[in-house]
């Protein structure tokens, strides 16, 4: 059988979001995506021990791919601050430590950062995709999407730092975007045209082998 030829895919996450974006995308492909409930596997708990996006994306999606049997997706993102040197970075979910909500990670990044001018505010949101086949292969992509710290929160849409992202195209933060525009710019929808990319190419190398 083609390495590429597979016609499910299992997503490492609970988010609904995350996969509907996705499941449109692989529409096109013929390729169905299946929640970790579909395939009996929800509550997998995956340690995130990679020192760098691209590395935990592997580390979840290879878990993902061997407990249920089929290819796995997994994505691994986050906030990298200049200002910080990169931090949170692989650290934005855990940021300040277990048990912050959202809004107080928020704070706290706005607390270390009362100091720094405009001027040098600049971020980015990086998001790494990987891709797990049952037969070992397999790959991984990232997207990015450049901007910077707003000096207050700004927007009721988005979730984690969205609210203090401040995308200079549209000219607010992620969270004053609608869903449909943020998906259009964001890192993630960046990484997944990757990931569809890489796919159709394969898909047709191999074809005309």
């Amino acid at each position: 059988m083609n390495r590429w030829e597979f016609s499910e895919v299992v997503m490492a996450t609970g988010n609904k979001g995350k996969m509907r974006e996705l499941a449109v995308m692989l529409e096109p492909l013929g390729v169905k995506v299946l929640s970790p409930e579909d395939c009996g596997i929800q509550g997998l708990h995956v340690e995130e021990t990679g020192e760098t996006f691209e590395q935990n994306a592997v580390i979840k999606a290879l878990a993902y791919c061997r407990a249920s049997g089929i290819a796995a997706v997994a994505d691994d993102s986050g906030l990298c601050v200049d200002a910080l040197d990169g931090a949170p970075g692989v650290y934005s979910a855990r940021f300040g430590g277990p048990g912050l909500s959202d809004g107080q990670r928020v704070e706290l990044l706005l607390s270390r950062m009362k100091e720094v001018e405009l001027e040098n505010r600049g971020a980015h949101f990086t998001s790494a995709i990987a891709l797990a086949l049952p037969d070992g292969g397999g790959f991984v992509v990232t997207g990015e999407c450049y901007g910077m710290i707003a000096l207050e929160p700004s927007g009721e849409g988005g979730f984690g730092y969205d609210p203090v992202f401040f995308y200079a195209p549209e000219g607010c933060t992620f969270a004053d975007m609608s869903e449909e525009s943020k998906n259009r710019v964001s890192h993630r929808a960046v990484a997944m045209r990757l990931l569809v990319e890489q796919l159709e190419r394969s898909r047709e190398d191999n074809a005309d082998e």
